[in-house]
């Protein structure tokens, strides 16, 4: 089951919920940097984001290789989240913010789908 909040990085720690900026608005997704405080994860405020893939075979070649993509951008933390196993229906991603912060997160289906829609 997927945590829904900043697994290493900037905002470490913090929860990620599907939520409205107002009344009338569509669904959105927000990083909660405090009690109530939140930004949304859209185009404006994410410069580039990465799915972190695994194999349906888990092999020694391909935990390695994750390794590598999350020491690369996240450092050891990410290289420890790297090499971490994944559960189905679970995304991560490694999201690096337009101020130049960088987060990898871990993510439910749901938020998923409302994120990549928000970034098209």
């Amino acid at each position: 089951m997927a945590q829904n909040k900043v697994l290493a990085g900037d905002y470490e720690g913090k929860n990620i919920m599907i939520g409205q900026q107002g009344f009338f608005s569509k669904e959105e997704v927000f990083l909660f940097t405090g009690f109530t405080k939140k930004f949304p994860l859209n185009k404006e405020t994410v410069d580039s984001y990465e799915l972190i893939t695994e194999e349906h075979r888990k092999s020694a070649v391909s935990g390695v290789a994750r390794g590598l993509v999350g020491g690369a951008l996240l450092g050891p933390v990410g290289l420890l989240a790297g090499l971490s196993a994944k559960n189905k229906g679970t995304h991560t991603l490694a999201i690096e913010f337009k101020d130049g912060k960088k987060s990898l997160i871990e993510i439910n289906e749901k938020i998923y789908k409302v994120f990549m829609q928000k970034m098209f």
